[in-house]
């Protein structure tokens, strides 16, 4: 922790993600109003969190005693949307005797904190990547073979990350149209001179700009390796996987907890044939994978997200664990259709900005997409 001008403690997004994916307790004062709380915080393991909205704070320090308002002996980060009234809360906390110290920039930090870390699996010319924003559980991957590297599903706000790396990004691919986050497909493409892929399903949708397709069956050059298209439509009609030696980078066809939610697209009425179609999916197209083959999906649940990565599973796991692959048909539509909950946040918004309808600029984006991903429905 560093000191503030007001000389409470601060602590920095980076490093608070450092604490949670350790397995450190960490107890979370939230100051903002109830229903941002409830809409997005910060999730672990090992957090702990303690709501009182800034205007009880503010109560209490006109009565001289704002540190009756938490528990004693506790070490708090005091978290706001921005990090001002935090500052303002932890300053005052500290100045009464509570260990206290300030998110630095708030909640809007703690969206823009980015890790990578290598997925494992059995090969020899390739590497993947898998790239985790705590935040909102969204997951992004870069598969690198021989200096040369496919990403997937890049979100717009991490472009330049994709554009670093050591090796020539040659396509960036979106395995589906999607609704919780900004692709960002376009912008590596333009940072980096690489082509811009979608498939051909998605296309069909009437995706605007410059970009190539790719169908079921297709190979991806990548290096020293092919990667495979997959088509495991379901929770869109156009989503694909892409198979890579042992490691089956899902999108948003299967996720580690459960399945996706096959409503987004088209609305409610048209939920049970996708749904449909996504069971099909997992028990007929998949079917054909071996248990030994490494499941990395495009999101994790708010809860695991800020755990220490990467997060994959063998296929064969997913098959004894998750009920969507014993199910019978109709069972399952029902399951997956009754299991939908709250949209992500401007669903409508993002789905129009990332097929091109729509523009906005980077700020705005970054807004856009702020909370969990909410793309999923349960095991």
């Amino acid at each position: 922790m560093t000191p503030d001008a007001a000389g409470a403690g601060e602590v920095s997004a980076g490093t608070l993600a450092d604490r949670v994916e350790t397995g450190d307790r960490v107890d979370i004062l939230d100051v903002r109003n109830r229903d941002e709380v409830d809409a997005w915080r910060i999730e672990g393991p090992h957090v702990h969190h303690t709501h009182v909205p800034y205007m009880e704070f503010v109560s209490a320090q006109a009565t001289g005693n704002p540190a009756s308002l938490v528990a004693e002996g506790r070490s708090y980060v005091v978290v706001c949307p921005e990090g001002d009234a935090s500052a303002e809360i932890a300053a005052a906390l500290s100045e009464a005797g509570v260990d206290a110290a300030n998110l630095a920039g708030g909640m809007a930090a703690w969206a823009r904190v980015y890790r990578s870390d290598a997925v494992a699996v059995d090969a020899t010319d390739s590497t993947v990547r898998q790239y985790r924003r705590p935040a909102s559980g969204c997951l992004a991957y870069a598969v690198v073979s021989d200096g040369q590297a496919l990403v997937v599903d890049p979100l717009r706000a991490y472009a330049d990350r994709y554009a670093g790396m050591d090796a020539s990004v040659e396509q960036a691919l979106d395995t589906h149209v999607h609704a919780d986050h900004l692709s960002g497909r376009r912008a590596v493409a333009e940072a980096t001179g690489a082509t811009a892929l979608v498939p051909d399903a998605a296309a069909d949708r009437g995706i605007d700009g410059s970009f190539e397709t790719v169908a079921d069956g297709d190979t991806i050059p990548v290096g020293d390796v092919g990667v495979e298209v997959i088509a495991t439509p379901g929770h869109t009609t156009g989503a694909v996987s892409l198979r890579v030696d042992d490691c089956l980078l899902s999108g948003d066809s299967l996720f580690l907890d459960g399945v996706p939610r096959p409503d987004l697209q088209m609305g409610e009425e048209a939920a049970p044939e996708l749904a449909r179609t996504l069971h099909e999916t997992l028990t007929e197209r998949l079917a054909v994978l071996p248990d030994r083959t490494v499941v990395a999906p495009g999101h994790v649940p708010p809860e695991r997200a800020s755990e220490r990565g990467p997060h994959a599973a063998r296929l064969g796991e997913l098959r004894d664990r998750l009920s969507a692959f014993s199910l019978d048909r109709e069972p399952f539509v029902d399951r997956a259709v009754d299991g939908v909950g709250n949209p992500p946040a401007n669903v409508e918004t993002i789905v129009a900005v990332n097929l091109g309808r729509e523009s906005v600029g980077d700020e705005t984006a970054f807004e856009l997409e702020l909370g969990p991903n909410n793309c999923a429905v349960g095991a």
